[in-house]
């Protein structure tokens, strides 16, 4: 499954540090599966692992730091009670690489329980992609049941870091993009462009592209517009900060098809004839994840937008003004 490390401006575990949450998550994930997949092959009873909770999981995990850091605050008389105090926040921080999937009912066969326990950490890593211990931000719910955001988490390599439509301050004003997949050896671009099924976009270099279905033609703006605005500032963050790292340009279109015979040399266009095909060559990478890989990733979040609130008080976490913060000038101008 490839590692959500930001989705929109919400907050993200990988925020707090990109060096050890990829391999925590890999780790927790293999062995979790692991654990399951052996107990269902020896025994086919996976009831241990069907969790009936008091009170739910998010009150659950907010009233075990509500204590903790409010025993914290509480005993200042002494040094010792504080270490003492600081050492159980360690202890708890800990606790967010415990991965419990709740398997609901008996699956019938391997590939179902694989399924089963694929949908519990694609929950999983929603919550690390909105929340913190100490924040979190209000998700919308459409991104449990959205397709794409699935099939790039669930089917591609661990090794991948996938940043959806994230918010980035460019000039210190918020710039929303697309979809940005960082492999261990590019870093990929990616602009979707979906409406109707079979539907066909006719490309070319104007302003707006012409999209057939059936007998009717309407007009749409050029995708390249967009994708050529996001690759720029990307290619100018990585950049700035001394990166090797190629960034590359891709439009695709699962359910329909583009013709563009001017396509620019640097841009990759993928429709449904392709999508699989070229899908499956991502998913055949076993490629291990490169140092310039987080390199890049940590550079983009480095200018990225948040939006959250306090756990504790329930209060705005305000963006910090740091001159380091949005220290990679972009010029975004077409």
């Amino acid at each position: 499954m490839a590692q959500l490390v930001k989705l929109l401006d919400y907050v993200s575990r990988y925020q707090n540090d990109l060096s050890r949450y990829p391999t925590q998550y890999i780790r927790l994930k293999n062995s979790q599966w692991d654990r399951m997949k052996r107990q269902w092959e020896m025994e086919g009873d996976l009831s241990d692992w069907r969790q009936i909770p008091d009170e739910p999981e998010e009150q659950a995990e907010e009233t075990k730091w509500f204590s903790s850091i409010f025993k914290l605050l509480k005993r200042t008389e002494s040094a010792e009670v504080i270490e003492e105090e600081e050492v159980r926040v360690d202890e708890d921080e800990t606790n967010i690489f415990d991965f419990n999937p709740n398997i609901i009912y008996q699956p019938k066969s391997l590939e179902e329980l694989r399924k089963l326990y694929l949908d519990q950490l694609f929950h999983f890593q929603l919550k690390w992609a909105s929340s913190t211990m100490l924040e979190r931000s209000r998700m919308d719910a459409n991104y449990i049941r959205d397709p794409l955001l699935r099939s790039f988490t669930q089917k591609l390599p661990d090794s991948f870091l996938l940043f959806y439509y994230p918010i980035l301050k460019v000039k210190k004003a918020p710039v929303e993009l697309d979809v940005i997949l960082i492999t261990p050896v590019d870093c990929l671009c990616i602009k979707v462009l979906e409406q109707e099924d079979v539907a066909a976009f006719i490309g070319n270099n104007e302003r707006f592209w012409t999209k057939k279905l059936g007998d009717d033609e309407t007009k749409v703006l050029n995708p390249l517009i967009g994708l050529n605005r996001m690759e720029k500032i990307i290619t100018g963050i990585i950049s700035a900060q001394g990166i090797e790292f190629p960034v590359r340009k891709i439009l695709i279109s699962r359910n329909g098809y583009i013709d563009y015979p001017g396509v620019p040399f640097d841009t990759k266009i993928i429709d449904r004839r392709t999508y699989d095909n070229w899908f499956l060559s991502l998913q055949k990478s076993v490629t291990p994840m490169k140092f310039n890989q987080f390199k890049a990733a940590q550079s983009i979040l480095d200018n990225v937008q948040t939006t959250a609130v306090s756990r504790l008080f329930g209060e705005p976490i305000e963006p910090e003004e740091d001159e380091g913060q949005n220290r990679n000038e972009i010029d975004i101008n077409e």
